[in-house]
């Protein structure tokens, strides 16, 4: 059953000078009570710090991003942002504090302009471009016929799945939020892309507090901390390296060199490999 979620009574605004952390406190939590997506989990990721969610698809890694955002609440436990319970702040402030980069970006139909202006509407043209430059989109930008006033179809049509990423990146860098939850895109992007990705984002990460779902190895591996979920339980977390000597799941994905963690045979995934 959807609930809709609605601010508290007496919800008050994050604080502008909230330090960025993000806690989850033995979190419960399923799209129906019965059947729990998430276990108990519990981690912190402290201010500026970028944490790599890891895990096979199905472990619960963007139920937890989608209730960092209180898309949805917790049935047990609580997510706590600069301190406080994601339930007494209001949604709007949630929503300046904390920018999402979703796998699919989401491209309205309007200029290229606008499309990055999406959650900052004061900004000025000069600090759009100055973000598009800083991602490395400016460029494509300026190729296209009407530049930053070229009209996007629905979903960004005439773009390629990695120009639209760049674009979202740019409009994150924009809004200027102190959380960066990001959904990295797994989508077949050519290598100069990739490159363009890996640049924007950290970038993008300079300053700010991280929450990646991480899919690439490279990625993950610059993240000051990884945190491995397995069937919506947080197995093991660590540094790179700390977690390689683990010699768990981690470890296992890893050695077995693949590009990314959804490319994990099912027993491998679900943990019944010997």
């Amino acid at each position: 059953v959807k609930v809709d979620i609605i601010d508290a009574d007496g919800a008050t605004d994050l604080p502008e000078d909230m330090d960025g952390s993000v806690e989850f406190r033995n979190v419960t939590f399923g799209y129906s009570p019965s059947h729990p997506v998430l276990r108990d989990v519990s981690f912190r990721v402290e201010p500026g710090e970028t944490v790599a969610l890891v895990g096979p698809t199905g472990s619960g890694k963007s139920s937890a991003m989608s209730l960092l955002k209180r898309f949805y609440d917790v049935q047990d436990g609580q997510v706590i942002v600069g301190g406080l319970d994601v339930r007494d702040v209001t949604q709007a402030s949630l929503g300046r504090e904390i920018a999402m980069v979703l796998q699919e970006p989401y491209l309205f139909s309007g200029t290229i302009m606008e499309n990055i202006r999406y959650n900052k509407s004061d900004a000025t043209e000069e600090d759009v471009m100055a973000a598009a430059r800083a991602v490395g989109a400016h460029d494509f930008i300026m190729a296209l016929p009407q530049g930053y006033e070229t009209v996007m179809g629905e979903r960004g049509g005439a773009l390629s799945l990695g120009q639209r990423q760049l674009i979202s990146f740019a409009r994150a860098l924009v809004a200027d939020a102190r959380i960066l939850v990001l959904d990295e895109a797994t989508a077949s992007i050519d290598s100069y892309t990739e490159m363009l990705i890996q640049k924007a984002l950290k970038t993008l990460l300079r300053g700010r507090t991280g929450v990646v779902i991480a899919h690439r190895l490279a990625t993950i591996r610059d993240a000051d901390r990884i945190i491995v979920l397995q069937a919506g339980e947080v197995l093991e977390q660590g540094t790179h390296d700390e977690l390689i000597a683990n010699d768990a799941l981690y470890a296992r994905l890893y050695s077995a060199n693949y590009a990314s963690f959804d490319d994990l045979p099912e027993t491998e995934a679900t943990g019944r490999a010997s």
